[in-house]
């Protein structure tokens, strides 16, 4: 891929604030994007990416996009030897546990997450020993310990239908609490009678949204809608007009007849929005992930030529195998009608 080519992808996706990127921008990062795209076929490797990584690596050098869970399908359908997981630890894990006799490296080493290192094996082993008689679930955005702890793993796609589906009424829901109160919300709209217990962690980029934020973007942009993602806080997303996960959030926007819209999220989605959506314009508030924003294209290119070990990813045997059941229980129950 050229810098022209590069550019035709890129010109509409902002970079720097709401800067778009130019031909020069594209010029810079050709060659090494160039030697990646030969090296992935010349070493059997595909690169999955996130949304939220670099825009040069969603339009530069990846072959599949998407959030967690679409990744996490994708990693147990390649046919390459070597997947390249541009995104967060947790989900390079999901894919080792998918793809057992694949090589799974992460660019971005051992990079955290807010949400998915807020609560450890044994603070969930605690939990549960004192809530018995409670089915637990955890949200894809946790680590593999933490997934073999539990009964099943759930996306903010298929959360709600289910815990629904389980047929406990006490739910142990770890380890989004902002999550957890949205799922309480939306429960009693839909009259379904379950108690959530929940561990108190956050997504770092959706728990920054605050009532102010969105009062001033009622203020500056009034003809906005405004769409945020179910991590966020239940009084923000009250005050919303959509909110949904990242596939959701990019129906809305391309069904939507409206032009202008808000998009409380992380700043690779916003970049997604603008790529799909030339059309229409996206403004207000950009928060980062600095986590995801770790992968970068020389580390790709390292890990195709030379991996660190510390970009190896292992998930312990026993681990990855009571993860899987916890993995393939959601899928078993999203298939369930």
């Amino acid at each position: 891929m050229n810098a022209q080519e590069l550019y035709s992808k890129l010109k509409n996706v902002s970079h720097d604030s709401y800067k778009k990127w130019t031909l020069k921008d594209c010029e810079e990062i050709a060659p090494i994007v160039e030697k990646i795209n030969e090296l992935k076929s010349q070493n059997d490797a595909v690169i999955l990416a996130h949304s939220y990584t670099l825009p040069e690596i969603v339009y530069g050098v990846a072959d599949y996009v998407g959030d967690s869970y679409e990744l996490s399908q994708k990693a147990s359908q390649v046919k390459e030897k070597n997947i390249i997981f541009a995104g967060v630890y947790f989900m390079a894990e999901t894919a080792k546990i998918i793809s057992p006799n694949k090589t799974v490296i992460i660019p971005a080493g051992k990079s955290g997450c807010s949400l998915a290192d807020s609560i450890t094996a044994e603070e969930l082993k605690t939990l549960k020993a004192k809530y018995p008689q409670a089915s637990v679930v955890c949200y894809i955005n946790s680590n593999a310990e933490v997934k073999a702890e539990c009964d099943v793993c759930v996306t903010s796609s298929n959360v709600y239908d289910i815990i629904s589906k389980m047929p406990k009424k006490q739910i142990i829901f770890v380890p989004d609490s902002l999550m957890a109160e949205n799922i309480k919300v939306e429960f009693l709209k839909r009259g379904v009678e379950k108690e959530i217990i929940s561990s108190e962690g956050s997504c770092c980029v959706h728990d920054r949204f605050l009532v102010q934020d969105v009062e001033d973007i009622k203020q500056k942009y009034p003809e906005a809608k405004i769409i945020t993602h179910p991590e966020s806080r239940p009084e923000v997303c009250a005050m919303c007009d959509f909110v949904g996960g990242t596939g959701l959030m990019l129906k809305y926007v391309k069904e939507s007849a409206h032009k202008q819209f808000a998009v409380l999220t992380e700043r690779g989605l916003v970049n997604r929005l603008e790529f799909e959506n030339p059309d229409k314009q996206i403004v207000g508030p950009i928060a980062v992930c600095g986590h995801m924003k770790r992968n970068t294209l020389e580390d790709i290119y390292l890990a195709l030529v030379s991996p660190l070990s510390t970009q190896i990813v292992e998930v312990d045997k026993d681990v990855a195998e009571n993860a899987k059941k916890s993995i393939n229980k959601m899928f078993e129950m999203v298939e369930r009608k």
